[in-house]
Order: C-alpha cells, then sequence, then structure tokens
C-alpha cells in the first residue's frame, strides 16, 4: 500500500477531497473541512496519520509495535501514525482509513452531514 493507493481509496468516499494545506509535498484529504488522512513520512518511511478511536487507539499499536506510533504532530490520543512499509496488510490499512473517516464524519455538524448525504 502506498500514498497514491490511499488517496484513490480515500476520494472515492462522500465528500472527500485532496488538499495541500501544508506545503505542495504533503497531501491530506478531508471531508468537509476536516482532516481524515494526512500523508507524509516517519523515521524516513511513508506514513499516514489516521483518526482512530480513543478508546481502543491503544489497540492498534498494541498490535503493530513497529508500524503504528501516537500520531506524529497530531493529538496522540485520537491520531495514529501508521507505517506504509508492508509490515500490515493492505486490508487492514484500508480498515484504518475507513475508521478514520466514520470518525470525523460523525463529528461533523448536522447541516454539513445532510449537505453530503451522510444521514
Amino acid at each position: 500500500m502506498d500514498h497514491q493507493q490511499l488517496i484513490n481509496y480515500g476520494l472515492k468516499k462522500t465528500g472527500a477531497d485532496l488538499r495541500y494545506p501544508f506545503d505542495p509535498e504533503t497531501p491530506v484529504l478531508f471531508v468537509a473541512n476536516k482532516m481524515f488522512a494526512l500523508f507524509g513520512s516517519f523515521q524516513g518511511t511513508p506514513s499516514v496519520n489516521l483518526k482512530a478511536d480513543p478508546d481502543t487507539v491503544w489497540l492498534t499499536r498494541q498490535t503493530y509495535p513497529k508500524s503504528v506510533y501516537p500520531g506524529y504532530h497530531m493529538n496522540k490520543r485520537h491520531w495514529n501514525t501508521v507505517l506504509l512499509d508492508g509490515s500490515i496488510g493492505d486490508s487492514e490499512i484500508l480498515d484504518m482509513l475507513d475508521e478514520s473517516y466514520q470518525l470525523v464524519c460523525s463529528k461533523l455538524p448536522k447541516s454539513e452531514k445532510q449537505r453530503l448525504s451522510l444521514q
């Protein structure tokens, strides 16, 4: 799984779009005005920051201790940095991206959910 594959997958989600709010080398997937995937590198390895359920975020980190870290430059209670080095299966990474999208969508205002037909 690489950045482009994840971006292509994420862009298929309702209301998702790709932006570069930080610099031209850092793509970010948004739904409405909320990030759900931030692409970059961590310790020289391609990575993606994904929102995670704060009640279970620790479980993913324990399951993949060398591939999932507390969100780099993010709220560590709510975000994970996931290395894209092949150590985590593609389906698991896609599930993490799905969860991130769902968590972000669940916090959108009702009017925004209606606008995007998320309800």
